[in-house]
């Protein structure tokens, strides 16, 4: 309670509504402003006013509760409202947190990849993306968080486009994204219909006290349950639907790959989540039968299949990619436990893999900045002539990897004591075997890197040439906090537990399932 006695009263009144309005109208006065500087000094402010009110509406559901706000005064499910807690709280402080960090870091960044009449656009396009998902988050309106994951996404096809500055291929991976994510918005969208039609309202809190007095086993609810899922399983790129994700991470611009990677497949993690476990109830056949049998089994022929596939890829920001698939699939195994402990887990890596990821590409962004470097190749020295910038990539990737100290390593136990209470000793099997597979695609990295002689141009070695200062700050933040959470993972662990004490009191206030289905 202290804390929040810091934070004045609008902030903690009216934080959730500024949250998402005020990116949106300052992305507004960025699209029209002539110096693509001034641009950037708005998006940086703005990011950091969504970091205080994250910070705010977090400190405050963690000392008092969950906050309501009706937009416009109209109270659901007239009107919409929004709902922040313990599940939903660190989601948008982990979104605030990484756009503030990758704008600090776009400076030089969109400089060297963005044409200069399209930088205030852009940082404008990256505004309302950050709208998008902080709304996604947000709100606890359905057909909401449809609108909000148009606005984002809609923002997110313009600013992979963007990076056909450096890499043609980027438009190509736009057009893909733009199919992929409308296919899965469409399948979502009808997925709110039926619901709304089993309930008659769009709230989400109302629609999960509806359908547990009446519609639980309607064919509708069922098909309304089919379609959420399927529509939500692609935007988060669980496998097979994240055929659009490699060719986006690989040509968007590197400040905005580093953005999309770590916060963009977490808000829609955290959409199934809410969906699954609040407005629908894991004690029903057909919930936790898709849990088990679907959501667990796809989660590890996932891990599996793409860390394969990251192991041959030449391309360095593939080989990440690929690997961001098989990560989600760690997130999905511990949903599809359905345990106490095995969401615990899910939501850790979740907050965790932001953390790796986004200091991974923060650092590979650098390498081309500096270098032109995109392929695995041409990593050969970088030990020696980036070595900043190569030892914040070594930490993440070992964090990825799961070593001990750090933050991966902590979620990664947690998935593996859930699967041995769960008893499902295959999947502590999967859990391992990725692990060595990511010690090879990530190992063969930091090997070019390190034990391999920089290359010549022409007789002379390449020299020294680390990154800018604004490139490795945000990369060195991250990956200081990859060890500093792994080593004391007290705050990261109380989050996931909060958010869990959320699903575990789901729309009937029943306990999980302990011991599996």
């Amino acid at each position: 309670m202290e804390l929040l006695s810091y934070f004045p009263e609008w902030v903690l009144t009216h934080g959730p509504a500024l949250l998402v309005v005020l990116p949106l109208l300052v992305a507004v006065i960025t699209a029209l402003l002539p110096s693509e500087k001034i641009a950037w000094l708005a998006t940086i402010l703005t990011a950091a006013m969504s970091i205080f009110l994250s910070v705010g509406a977090l400190q405050y559901v963690l000392s008092v509760g969950p906050i309501n706000y009706a937009m416009g005064g109209w109270e659901p499910p007239l009107g919409i409202g929004y709902h922040i807690d313990g599940l939903n709280a660190p989601v948008l402080l982990l979104i605030s947190a990484v756009a503030f960090l990758c704008t600090l870091y776009a400076l030089p960044s969109v400089v060297a990849e963005v044409e200069p009449k399209k930088r205030a656009p852009f940082y404008a396009a990256f505004l309302v993306s950050l709208a998008g998902l902080l709304g996604i988050v947000a709100t606890g309106d359905a057909f909401n968080v449809f609108v909000f994951l148009e606005v984002s996404s809609i923002s997110t096809y313009v600013l992979v486009g963007m990076g056909a500055s450096r890499d043609r291929r980027a438009l190509a991976s736009a057009y893909n994204y733009l199919i992929m994510g409308s296919i899965g918005a469409t399948f979502f969208v009808i997925g709110i219909g039926f619901l709304y039609m089993q309930t008659g309202t769009l709230n989400m809190l109302d629609m999960a006290q509806i359908l547990q007095q009446n519609g639980a086993e309607s064919r509708v609810t069922k098909l309304g349950f089919a379609f959420v899922v399927i529509g939500l399983g692609l935007k988060l790129a669980m496998f097979p639907l994240h055929t659009w994700l490699p060719g986006a991470y690989a040509y968007a611009p590197s400040f905005f790959t580093a953005f999309l990677a770590a916060t963009a497949t977490k808000a829609a993690l955290y959409l199934l989540l809410r969906f699954v476990f609040t407005v629908f109830d894991v004690d029903w056949g057909y919930v936790a039968g898709s849990l088990t049998y679907l959501i667990a089994v796809l989660a590890v022929i996932g891990m599996l299949a793409a860390s394969l596939q990251a192991i041959f890829q030449k391309d360095i920001r593939r080989v990440l990619a690929y690997s961001s698939v098989a990560q989600v699939g760690y997130m999905l195994l511990g949903i599809g436990m359905a345990t106490t402990l095995g969401l615990t887990g899910g939501y850790l890596h979740l907050i965790n893999h932001a953390m790796i990821k986004g200091a991974l590409f923060l650092a590979v962004g650098a390498f081309w900045y500096r270098f032109g470097i995109t392929q695995v190749a041409d990593m050969r020295g970088l030990g020696k002539t980036m070595p900043w910038t190569t030892a914040g990539f070594t930490i993440a990737g070992l964090s990825l990897i799961g070593v001990p100290g750090t933050v991966g390593f902590v979620s990664k136990l947690t998935l593996v004591r859930a699967a041995a209470e769960n008893e499902w000793w295959w999947a502590v099997a999967m859990i391992a075997l990725t692990s060595i597979l990511a010690i090879i695609y990530l190992g063969r990295l930091i090997e070019c890197a390190y034990f391999h002689a920089p290359p010549k141009y022409g007789a002379v070695p390449a020299k020294r040439n680390e990154a800018p200062l604004m490139m490795l700050i945000p990369l060195w933040v991250l990956a200081i906090s990859a060890i500093v959470f792994g080593i004391n993972a007290e705050w990261t662990t109380s989050l996931a537990e909060a958010a869990v004490r959320v699903l575990d009191a789901g729309p009937n206030t029943m306990p999980l399932i302990k011991g599996g289905h």
